[in-house]
């Protein structure tokens, strides 16, 4: 078996270390020994950007907000199926994540932080919600494993119903709040239609094959 290679480290703001490995071609970023992303399983975060953006086919020039860039896989499905006159912002609060993008892991990247379309701002997701009311067609979280803080405990703001509320008025209307998961949570799905969401929920798997383990993304649209 081809060893494990440490790359780099970092530290979440208000949160734990996160560690770059790499094995062969392979790149993965590992909390505390629990692998939080891998470049052998992108297929439910290329759903989430490709899916959310199916539900905005009427629109001409979306602008759509990705919280968390990972490893760009969402990015790049976005980027792949809007078209030339979209705005992608993404928020990314750890500057090493878009480092590491443009260093160790820039043949993933594949240029797209580089796309004339795409923002690229250094901060919290929920700050970026906040500052741009009715600013979005579209509002994709990867930020954590699931509607937790799993990350940083500051992140359960945005999974709150306060932080649901900002999604909302950050929304254009027939705007979209997609939020990726590992796994199924009801009371979430609870706390999305009591803020008066009309929600979506798929089951995606977690690699382009169609194998592996199956994830869950919540499409969450403007009731009424």
């Amino acid at each position: 078996m081809v060893p494990r290679e440490r790359i780099d480290s970092a530290r979440i703001p208000g949160g734990e270390e996160m560690t770059l490995y790499r094995r062969g071609d392979d790149f993965m970023i590992v909390i505390d020994r629990n692998e939080l992303m891998s470049t052998r399983m992108n297929g439910s975060e290329e759903a989430l950007g490709t899916m959310a953006c199916a539900r905005l086919s009427r629109v001409a020039a979306p602008r759509v907000l990705i919280g968390g860039y990972g490893m760009g896989f969402t990015l790049r499905a976005v980027l792949g199926v809007v078209g030339p006159k979209a705005e992608v912002t993404v928020a990314e609060l750890v500057p090493e994540i878009l480092a590491w993008a443009r260093g160790p892991m820039a043949a993933v990247a594949a240029g797209c932080l580089d796309d004339p379309r795409v923002d690229v701002v250094e901060a919290d997701v929920a700050e970026a919600i906040a500052a741009a009311p009715g600013g979005y067609d579209a509002i994709l979280l990867d930020v954590d494993n699931g509607p937790d803080g799993l990350v940083r405990a500051e992140n359960n703001r945005l999974y709150a119903p306060r932080g649901l509320a900002a999604a909302r008025a950050a929304l254009r209307p027939g705007g979209v709040l997609a939020v990726w998961s590992a796994a199924p949570d009801a009371r979430f799905v609870t706390r999305l239609k009591s803020a008066g969401f009309v929600v979506d929920e798929v089951a995606v798997k977690a690699r382009q094959n169609g194998k592996g383990p199956r994830h869950v993304i919540w499409f969450a649209t403007l009731a009424g």
